[in-house]
């Protein structure tokens, strides 16, 4: 897991921006404005690297940005990422977790109108020194 920096050729279509990663095979997204397909190379620059690391593939040198060609609609730009941070935020989905506490426990609560997820998570966040 790393940090990585690949070339992307930026395509002005009628509709917006294509976007293709020439390094990588099937990297490939698109954007209607240049800010949302700037953004969507990073996530999708991400997202192969990471099936790469996965499946221990040997991750291909990034070509020297001046060495990609590009046609007059074209433009290159360099698109970094980091795999780890990526990671990260792939994993912060909700998990369903069942638990028990006391009934008393639990009337208290509900009637002072707390968050029991939001609750658990300061909790475990605390008590795992996270914060």
């Amino acid at each position: 897991m790393a940090n990585y920096i690949y070339p992307a050729v930026f395509t002005e279509e009628e509709n917006g921006y294509s976007v293709n990663f020439p390094d990588l095979d099937g990297a490939y997204t698109c954007g209607k404005t240049l800010s949302e397909a700037l953004s969507m190379a990073e996530d999708v620059l991400s997202l192969t690297l990471v099936d790469y690391e996965d499946r221990k593939e040997e991750i291909p040198d990034p070509s020297p940005i001046k060495s990609v060609p590009s046609d007059a609609n074209e433009f290159v730009s360099l698109i970094p990422c980091d795999t780890e941070k990526y990671r990260r935020l792939m994993k912060n989905q909700a998990v369903k977790k069942t638990l028990s506490i006391p009934e008393w426990l639990n009337e208290a609560a509900t009637a002072a109108g707390l968050n029991f997820s939001q609750v658990l998570q300061e909790a475990l966040k605390l008590k795992l020194n996270l914060r």
